[in-house]
């Protein structure tokens, strides 16, 4: 058994300001009226999600929101298509909105290059929360792709406008415009990427390159968490993906070992205190 590991959390990992207020809310909602509809998952990272319904959060779907009336339900940082607001207009719900002020000046952004007939394209992910907002804005027209060859595969206009998912990783952002430029489209290049985002590419480099092993801590379904786990496995392969404490094994450690452990901007600082906790204790 590995026993005095020296284990360090990065101070820069943890939730972003966007899901921070997200969550600040949705618990003083909880203090005040003991249950809250929230559409969609608050976070994604299941322990947090799972502590939150304990305390009476309520997730729903589309289809529940549909049959709901004169409640009031949440709306996460990822934020929503129009769609949303006309349903909850015609329900009589009153919606609290936590969309991330990044979120929201993309939309705003994306909807006044729609309203210009530009031709948009979005690199995200397919299905994704946030994604599904985007593309509301354009009424649906906009292209969604997730890799340049996907891209490639659309028959694309001379000039074409570029706008990303607020997560994805900057290097790819520009790798895909500046090969577009070369293949000799115009390209409006949008660079919407969050700087609290881009920049934990940086200092998650820095903080994995300290370290004999490093643990990332992620909820599955987190695009962010997919993005910065990659990062730190490519600055150090002694990186470990885990989405909550029991996927641990003492198997990866040696005696004497330093431990870095980082996450995505949905993992709960508290989480990361509990994998601390449990590294210490082996």
């Amino acid at each position: 058994m590995p026993h005095h590991l020296s284990v360090r959390i990065d101070p820069n990992s943890g939730f972003c300001f966007g899901v921070i207020y997200a969550i600040q809310m949705a618990e003083d909602l909880l203090d005040e009226q003991g249950y809250l509809y929230c559409l969609g998952d608050i976070v994604h990272n299941d322990e947090e999600v799972e502590r939150l319904e304990r305390r009476g959060l309520r997730i729903i779907d589309y289809e529940q929101l549909a049959a709901l009336r004169q409640e009031a339900v949440l709306i996460r940082a990822h934020g929503e298509p129009p769609s949303t607001y006309q349903m909850a207009m015609e329900n009589e719900l009153t919606l609290i909105d936590a969309s991330c002020p990044v979120v929201l000046k993309l939309q705003n952004r994306i909807k006044t290059s729609y309203d210009k007939q530009d031709q948009i394209f979005i690199y995200g992910k397919h299905g994704h929360a946030e994604v599904r907002g985007l593309l509301g804005q354009t009424s649906g027209r906009a292209v969604v792709f997730e890799s340049l060859e996907e891209l490639l595969g659309h028959a694309l206009p001379a000039r074409l406008t570029l706008y990303s998912q607020t997560t994805k990783s900057t290097d790819s952002f520009y790798r895909i415009k500046n090969e577009l430029v070369q293949r000799g489209y115009e390209v409006n290049a949008n660079d919407t990427i969050c700087r609290q985002v881009s920049n934990r590419d940086k200092d998650l480099r820095r903080f994995a390159a300290q370290y004999d092993q490093v643990v990332f801590v992620s909820g599955t379904k987190s695009s962010n968490g997919k993005v910065l786990y990659q990062v730190c496995k490519d600055t150090n392969p002694a990186t470990h993906f885990i989405s909550k404490v029991e996927d641990l094994s003492a198997a990866w450690f040696e005696a004497g070992q330093s431990v870095g452990i980082c996450g995505a901007t949905s993992t709960p600082m508290w989480q990361m205190e509990q994998v601390r906790e449990a590294l210490l204790a082996l």
